[in-house]
Order: C-alpha cells, then sequence, then structure tokens
C-alpha cells in the first residue's frame, strides 16, 4: 500500500511512521502546518506545530529514510476547529477540539487530500486499534484515544491506520529510541494544542469579549456574582465561580446549568450534577450503519473517564440515551461515544457518537435540556 503518514513531531506519530515502513508499505511523511505563525505555539509540553515540531518529524523522517513534506492547513484548521470552539464555547456548551481536527481536518481535509494524490491510507499515532474496519480501544488504557476518534464514519476508518495502538506508551518510547528516533523521550503534549499558555478562559475572553451576566443560585434563584461572560464556565465546574464562600448549608457550589441567551450562570449541589439521560444530536456510526432498535452499551462523556452503561436508540435522527446509573459534569456540546464489549476481549468496540444537546435527571426531577 501507498500510505501517507501525519507525523506532528512526537513520538507516537514517529513510531507509526516505522511501522508502517517496516511493514513494507510505501510511506511518505506528512508534517501539518495548523498555526499561522508557528512559532508560538510550544511551550515545553504545551502547544503543538510549531517550527520545532517540524524539524523534529522532518528529522525522524530522514532516520526512516522516507520523503517528509509540510502541508499548510492552517486556515481550514482556523475555521473547522478554532472558530467552532470558540463559537461552541459562546454558546454556553463544553465542546473538544480534538475531535473536530480528526473529524475535520486529519480524517476529511488531510485524507481527502491523500486519496487524490494516489495514497491508500493515513497513518496516525493515535492510541486505538483497527482491524477490519472495526475500531477499538488500546492496548494502553492510560493513553487510549478511542474516544476522539468516535466521531469518524466507517469511510474515513477504511482509509486510516494506528500502527501503535497494540502496544504501551512505555514500550513505544523504548523502540523509539532503538530506532534511533531523537523524539524517544520527548514531552507528550497536552491541554489545547493551539492554547499554549493553557489559560482557555483568557484565550475566550479575548475572542469573544465581555458578556456580562449573572451567577445565580438554582434552587433560590437568588443572583450571586456577576461575570463577564458564559464562556468563562463549564458544567461541573467548582473553582473560579466568583462566589464568596459555600452554601449556606457549607457545601461547595458547582456550575450546574449555563443559559447563554440570557447570560445566566446556574450553580448548585453536587447532585444537581446527576444526569440519568442524555439527548445526542449528529449520531455518527463507524460500524457503518444505526442499529436496529434499543442496544445496551457503555457511553463515555469524556476524553478521559465518565464511563456508564446504558440503553440507546436512534429516533429521529438524535441519540436517546437512558444511563444506567447516573453521571455528573455532562454538558452541551461534549461528544457521547459509545462502546460494546468484544467477546473475544479484543478491546472495547466503538460503535458510534452523537454530540450531546442536552440532559436530564430523575430525584432532583427533570432538568432544563437546554440548559445543560
Amino acid at each position: 500500500m501507498r500510505v501517507l503518514a501525519a507525523m506532528s513531531g512526537g513520538v507516537d506519530s514517529a513510531v507509526a511512521a516505522a511501522r508502517a515502513v517496516e511493514a513494507g508499505h510505501e510511506v511518505v511523511g506528512v508534517h501539518l502546518a495548523l498555526s499561522t505563525a508557528p512559532g508560538t505555539l510550544r511551550t515545553g509540553s504545551r502547544g503543538c506545530c510549531s517550527k520545532e515540531d517540524a524539524g523534529d518529524a522532518r528529522r525522524a523522517a530522514d532516520v526512516l529514510g522516507i520523503p517528509f513534506y509540510v502541508w499548510d492547513f492552517a486556515d481550514q484548521f482556523k475555521e473547522d476547529v478554532i472558530d467552532d470552539f470558540v463559537a461552541s464555547y459562546a454558546a454556553g456548551e463544553t465542546p473538544n477540539p480534538c475531535l473536530r481536527c480528526n473529524e475535520k481536518i486529519k480524517f476529511a481535509a488531510l485524507a481527502d487530500r491523500a486519496v487524490a494524490l494516489g495514497f491508500d491510507a493515513v497513518v496516525t499515532g493515535h492510541y486505538a486499534q483497527l482491524e477490519d474496519g472495526v475500531l477499538r480501544r488500546a492496548v494502553d488504557a492510560d493513553k487510549d484515544q478511542s474516544y476522539v476518534l468516535g466521531v469518524l464514519t466507517a469511510q474515513q476508518l477504511s482509509r486510516a491506520m494506528f500502527p501503535v495502538g497494540d502496544t504501551p506508551k512505555p514500550q513505544i518510547r523504548t523502540e523509539a529510541a532503538e530506532r534511533g528516533l531523537a523524539v524517544a523521550d520527548k514531552p507528550d503534549s497536552h491541554d489545547i494544542c493551539f492554547i499554549p499558555s493553557g489559560d482557555t478562559r483568557a484565550f475566550l475572553g479575548a475572542k469573544i469579549g465581555i458578556r456580562p451576566g449573572k451567577v445565580v443560585d438554582a434552587d433560590t434563584g437568588a443572583e450571586l456574582a456577576d461575570h463577564d461572560g458564559v464562556h468563562g464556565f463549564t458544567i461541573g465546574q467548582r473553582k473560579g465561580l466568583g462566589v464568596e464562600g459555600p452554601a449556606a448549608d457549607g457545601r461547595p457550589r458547582y456550575v450546574t446549568a449555563i443559559e447563554p441567551e440570557t447570560g445566566t450562570v446556574k450553580v448548585g449541589s453536587a447532585e444537581r450534577l446527576q444526569v440519568w439521560t442524555i439527548r445526542a444530536d449528529r449520531p455518527i456510526w463507524t460500524v457503518g450503519s444505526a442499529p436496529e432498535g434499543p442496544i445496551e452499551c457503555t457511553v463515555q462523556v469524556r476524553a478521559h473517564g465518565g464511563l456508564a452503561d446504558a440503553v440507546v436508540e436512534e429516533v429521529d435522527g438524535r441519540l436517546d440515551i437512558r444511563l444506567r446509573e447516573p453521571l455528573t459534569g455532562v454538558a452541551r456540546g461534549q461528544a457521547v461515544v459509545l462502546y460494546r464489549r468484544d467477546g473475544d476481549g479484543g478491546g472495547d468496540i466503538v460503535l458510534g457518537s452523537g454530540t450531546i444537546a442536552g440532559t436530564g435527571g430523575v430525584d432532583l426531577g427533570a432538568t432544563d435540556s437546554e440548559s445543560r
């Protein structure tokens, strides 16, 4: 096969490319330039797409003896990922930009160009397993990235390769060192790649500006504080609320609802965070088609955690999800990814995903699904 290896400049993508070469594929390396100011997007282990990363990717390609190119996707990345991220927060949602990047950039724009140039597949360093079109969790549970790949369609998966998903991360670093790859000890990137400072609130504030509103008590409706915009809050947030002290009963307060239309942020007890039902739009079935009728599966609502057994059914173009046990910190704009346990022990199978549009509770009455 003729494959295109997306090389970020990190150890995982370098080893993925190396394994593709070793498997006998004709490999070409490409680094994605996603920033219009690449010199500003790395601070230690924060950020990406810097000149340093491009140089690391090029040196890895040289060691592997494969051609290497830099492709500029900065404008599309800004439109499909950064602008989408800002607009989502302004609407009171909590998006995950890594999912959008995978959906719109790496396995859409990049893959489309690769296919147009005669490549059969795109190779990345994601920690997930893919066999015969079936996407599964990685062997290394701590590094598993199947959640952020759950937005891919069966067609997109048909032209993807994830060579490192069957190996724990420490072994990947050892392998990189043995192959003479200088990135063997390079720190992993974390947080949001286009916010190298790690200060998401400041980044959003500079983009959105001041949109004043009130922090109110979810039980009494009493106004507790002023704020500069709903983009500074997420469901389940406890710190940085601008509220003096705990509630009257001495218990901590959490953000329980966000209403962007009125600029209202509601805070209340931890019990108010519990949800038992989820409604999700934009269902995507990585397995190719929607199952008939309701299915029993496990759902995940965050990249690291937020797991529960559930009954899921697609109804009128949306997912209706009834949880077997409550989840907390579930916010609109997040993805809910559906998994099924593989009876052969090959790792959980990703069935599909949806974008969370609303939630509901039971003990405290049905919550306002539009405000979560």
